[in-house]
């Protein structure tokens, strides 16, 4: 049962927007400096293009993505806190999934994951013929991060169960979104900079998609979790309102 305690009002809806057209202009900003540099070349106006080019690293795309992850984090944490007070199961799972997105907002913004390219690349060509392709697994990180994604699966299984029916979809499309961009379209554009390298139009595109889908699934999961603090916790310090 809900009951009325006042707090922080929180619109779900408006910061859903809010969140969403911030994406859809990095997105289109990045697009843009593409379409920049490929018609004036490399160095037109090459600070700004980098300065949001969704393949960079410590621009402001990256920001964003840190943003929402430690958004979510926090979103996380609250529920943590608000479940272990009303004596709901599952409360660690809530605090694993907290402590995750901080470990994903750290990754993010000094891309470790890809620092492990290069040794499991040596590993995988030792183990592999001369010469061989490493085909979709170019970007080598991606072994360890399918299997980190289908223990956490296994892991998380009858925590997803437990969820209400719409919770657990909302979620589950979410993570699709993001894993889907994250490692589904990284193997793709692994397979393609492996063959054609990546100063080209087409891998910009893979690169686009890859990221337009990683900053949509995390902003459907914050929102995700604004609605789940909005069906149960009106009762609690925060008041989240539509």
């Amino acid at each position: 049962m809900k009951t009325a305690i006042h707090g922080i009002s929180c619109n779900t809806t408006t910061i859903t927007r809010i969140l969403v057209a911030v994406a859809v202009i990095l997105i289109l900003a990045s697009i843009g400096g593409q379409l920049l540099k490929f018609t004036f070349g490399p160095d037109y106006l090459k600070k700004l293009v980098l300065l949001f080019n969704l393949d960079e690293e410590q621009n402001i795309p990256t920001y964003f993505s840190v943003l929402l992850m430690h958004f979510s984090a926090l979103l996380l944490a609250l529920i943590t806190v608000f479940n272990r007070k009303q004596m709901m199961p599952h409360v660690s799972k809530w605090a694993i999934l907290s402590l995750g997105f901080l470990l994903m907002a750290f990754d993010e913004s000094s891309q470790f994951h890809e620092k492990l390219i290069w040794p499991f690349r040596a590993l995988l060509k030792e183990l592999l013929a001369d010469g061989a392709s490493l085909g979709v697994f170019y970007f080598t990180w991606v072994v360890p991060g399918i299997i980190l994604v289908a223990a956490l699966g296994l892991f998380f299984m009858r925590f997803l169960l437990y969820l209400p029916m719409a919770v657990r979809i909302r979620f589950l499309i979410a993570a699709t979104l993001y894993i889907g961009g994250a490692i589904g379209f990284e193997l793709i554009g692994g397979r393609y900079s492996e063959l054609y390298g990546e100063e080209n139009w087409s891998y910009i595109m893979i690169t686009t998609i890859e990221e337009s889908l990683e900053l949509s699934g995390l902003i459907l999961f914050i929102w995700a979790l604004l609605k789940y603090c909005e069906d149960h916790f009106s009762a609690m310090q925060l008041r989240f309102e539509t």
